[in-house]
């Protein structure tokens, strides 16, 4: 037997006890779960190591007699993107069972806490290492149902389980899209396993006619692509199906890291794993970037107005996610996966460290103590001329360090620039962030952005290069994603324009407000804020639409019951 298929059996082993004998073994429970999980992540490591030496495992499981046409096959797949996915999935479920043996300890789930963490661990392992399509989207059910059951754990809170049952609905939508690409999939193409479905359909110039006549033909590619995509949007909460993300922090925080450092990654694993399809419909990766990138924004502002620290951290996630669907939507399927594991693992440090501070917090009284701080200075002219040239200069300086150094071959590959951009975009973050350090020293906040820009962006030429050679060492695929993903050059420089300007733009008003001066009209400039805000805290107003047509339809299937 080999040793690949004991990284998901471990886990499920370990919940099985746990699920039996969980109520008479005490403290041990615990002990079981976490044993087996570090267990799954030594082999897991091992197996990547395997892997990077050229050795994927390919394991047919049943049948056990291929007879050539059989539709439902179950079995194992690890290549190097399984392995990458089992490193992550493992060690965040380690470090969660571990934090979880004091932090749980006393509540009364305690044992049906861990024998769900072990069976959610299972799930998603199973669900990375499918051979197929087919397989992939039996687990791709399990985790919602899974995922139903952990976030419905605190069942005696109302809340808890109603927004559990919505997250269930929602991700209901994305599975019947999903179920009907796998459909059109097999009806098209005649198969359900990844290598034979790559291959034939970039052989095979398949059309759906929408209208008599062929006035409407589609290709079936660009079809399937995107009713897949709608279930990688209800898994990874993109706009407009990210409403039930919000509302799971009723579930314990171990929960809500292992979600927002795992589960939540699914939609950006699966847009990996189909990346070859995903190539031959330029069309579906042009929408999935518009969808990564309004996802992009709107989370990130509505995270701005949130006053719980778990909500923050949950619209964080969203904005995030939003990022690594949009570099698949430009063909960066390698650095979303880069980003999916750095995401990944400090979301998962500070949903771990918001426990602690909420746990915290129930022993402060209700007004803490009020702690001495020095006054705030305003930064000074040097630390904000710092920030604002190198921000704009960023782009050049990595580019001739890139090219002159590295030599990385940047005038010659459309991806690198999407990597400049990224990386841009990243440090001038960073950077502004280092400029709110108004009591430290200029040099020192100065010293720090120049520190930061050129470990973003060596980290992102890193990721660029090796990471991308890694997951795609064939000759020639990478490049073909990006020039597949390639948006019309005058749009593309429009988008980094208006980046440009609107951090610019970030850079003056925050120097004039630190100032006291104002660049915009008062009056204006608070009604403005105060409209947006309630936009904003209101989720934009998308949960009560979705409320009103929910009455709507139940209403319509009333009148339609009672008349038959």
């Amino acid at each position: 037997m080999n040793i690949a298929i004991l990284i998901p059996l471990l886990p499920f082993l370990a919940a099985l006890i746990i699920g039996t004998f969980g109520k008479r073994m005490g403290h041990y429970v615990s002990t079981i779960g976490t044993m087996c999980t570090v267990s799954a992540c030594f082999l897991s490591i091992f197996m990547l190591i395997s892997v990077s030496k050229g050795n994927s495992v390919h394991i047919i499981l049943w049948p056990t007699q291929d007879h050539g046409s059989n539709f439902l096959k179950f079995g194992l797949l690890v290549d190097r993107l399984t392995a990458v996915m089992m490193v992550l999935i493992t060690s965040v479920s380690t470090v969660i069972h571990v934090y979880s043996v004091r932090y749980l300890q006393g509540d009364p789930g305690y044992a049906r806490f861990y024998a769900l963490l072990g069976l959610m661990t299972f799930v998603i392992l199973s669900l990375v290492s499918s051979p197929n399509l087919l397989m992939l989207f039996v687990f791709w059910q399990f985790l919602s149902w899974t995922l139903y059951l952990i976030l419905a754990f605190n069942y005696s809170h109302i809340p808890a389980y109603q927004n559990a049952f919505k997250t269930f609905v929602v991700h209901r939508i994305g599975d019947v899209s999903f179920l009907c690409g796998i459909f059109l999939t097999y009806k098209y193409f005649g198969t359900l396993e990844f290598a034979e479905l790559f291959q034939r359909a970039s052989e095979q110039s398949q059309v759906i006619s929408f209208l008599p006549g062929n006035l409407l033909d589609v290709s079936a590619v660009s079809v399937i692509t995107l009713l897949i995509f709608v279930g990688a949007m209800a898994k990874s909460a993109q706009f407009p199906l990210h409403v039930w993300l919000p509302d799971t922090m009723d579930s314990p925080t171990p929960v809500s890291a292992l979600m927002h450092a795992g589960i939540i990654n699914a939609g950006g694993f699966l847009l990996n794993r189909l990346a070859p399809l995903y190539a031959l419909s330029p069309n579906t990766l042009h929408i999935v970037f518009v969808i990564g990138a309004m996802t992009v924004v709107l989370g990130a502002s509505m995270m701005l107005v949130q006053n719980d620290i778990k909500k923050t951290l949950g619209y964080s996630t969203m904005g995030q996610m939003g990022y690594m669907i949009m570099e698949c939507g430009l063909g960066a399927f390698a650095l979303a996966i880069f980003h999916l594991i750095a995401h990944g693992l400090f979301k998962a440090s500070l949903f771990l460290s918001a426990g602690n501070v909420i746990h915290n917090a129930r022993y402060e009284p209700k007004f803490p103590f009020l702690s001495s701080h020095e006054p705030t200075r305003l930064p000074t002219q040097a630390t904000w001329v710092t920030g604002l040239l190198v921000t704009l200069i960023m782009p050049l300086i990595i580019l001739m360090v890139a090219h002159d150094l590295l030599e990385v071959p940047l005038e010659d590959a459309h991806g690198a620039v999407i990597f400049l951009f990224f990386s841009w975009v990243t440090a001038s973050q960073a950077i502004f962030s280092l400029y709110r350090l108004h009591a430290v020293a200029s040099w020192k906040v100065a010293s720090a952005m120049i520190a930061a820009l050129f470990l973003i962006g060596f980290t992102y030429l890193w990721a660029g290069e090796l990471f991308t050679h890694f997951l795609y060492p064939e000759p020639g695929v990478a490049a073909a994603f990006f020039v597949a993903a390639a948006l019309n050059p005058m749009v593309f420089d429009v988008f980094v324009l208006v980046a440009t300007l609107l951090i610019l733009f970030g850079w003056i008003y925050g120097y004039t407000d630190a100032k006291g001066q104002k660049i915009l009209n008062a009056e204006w400039s608070q009604a403005i804020k105060q409209k947006m805000y309630l936009f904003l805290i209101n989720r934009l107003y998308v949960d009560l639409l979705y409320m009103r047509w929910g009455n709507t339809l139940f209403q319509w299937a009333k009148k339609i019951g009672n008349r038959y």
